[in-house]
Order: C-alpha cells, then structure tokens, then sequence
C-alpha cells in the first residue's frame, strides 16, 4: 500500500512539474530594439470621438515608455478630417501639447482647396502638404506606420 501511495504521489508531482514548465513566461509586450520609430497617424472624419481617441492613441504612444526618445509622429488629415485643425474646435490645446512634443500637424492642401476653406481658418502651428493620400503613400514606402484608429 505504501508502494502505491508514494507512486501515485510521485506520479502527480511529476504532472505538476510538467505542467508548470508548459506555462509560458508572462508576455511584457514587444521589445523596442530599434533605434528609432516613424508612425502616421490618419485623420480623415468630423467625429469628434474618433479624433480625441487619436490624440489619446498619439499622447499614449509618445508616453510609452518602450518609445520614449525613439519616435516620430506625424498627423496627416484631410477630407472631414480638416475639423481637426479648424480654429473652432475643441482640439487646440491638445493640439498645442502635441506639436511642442514634437508632433508633425499636416493639413492636406486638396482638401482646403475643394472645400474653400481658407488658410485663416486654420490653426496656424499646422504645415500643408500637397495631399493627404501623397503623403500616406510616400511614408508607408519611407517605413513609416500608419495608423488609423
């Protein structure tokens, strides 16, 4: 009886031990083993919840501390995303905080120019590219993330 007791016993310790060995190593997220990072944040709607959770999703990633000193952000709107920049809405200071982190803010010029909407409009710490879609393609060729919550 003393045989069967210390074989079972034997028997779940060695499950246990088995068990335990298959667990994987807590997951910490991705390693940031590059030396610098470029991402591209797309602004294309009016929906002023969309845009705050971008801001937040950028002002998140800048804090991150895998990529602090390590990355580049960029804005890019156009098409109902010019909201964004308009002197009227509810972003400036936000926006303000992001640019002096050092946040590229660009306005594709089509869309102010299909719209008539002139630059006076517009918050004036923003820069213009030629287009919204140019910009998107050239960066994603340069190596840049895009994101587009």
């Amino acid at each position: 009886m003393k045989k069967i007791i210390y074989l079972m016993m034997l028997t779940t310790l060695a499950t246990l031990t088995k068990v335990k060995a298959q667990q994987p190593a807590e997951f910490t997220g991705a390693k940031a083993t590059l030396k610098h990072y470029n991402a591209l944040y797309i602004v294309n709607t009016a929906d002023e919840k969309r845009i705050s959770g971008t801001l937040r999703n950028i002002k998140n990633a800048l804090e991150d501390p895998r990529l602090k000193g390590k990355l580049t952000v960029e804005i890019i709107a156009f098409g109902d995303g010019v909201k964004l920049f308009d002197k009227t809405a509810a972003f400036q200071d936000r926006l303000q905080s992001l640019k002096d982190a050092g946040v590229i803010l660009a306005q594709c010029e089509n869309t102010i120019k299909e719209r008539n909407i002139n630059k006076d409009q517009l918050l004036p710490i923003i820069s213009y590219v030629p287009s919204g879609n140019g910009e998107i393609i050239i960066r994603q060729y340069q190596g840049w993330a895009t994101v587009h919550p």
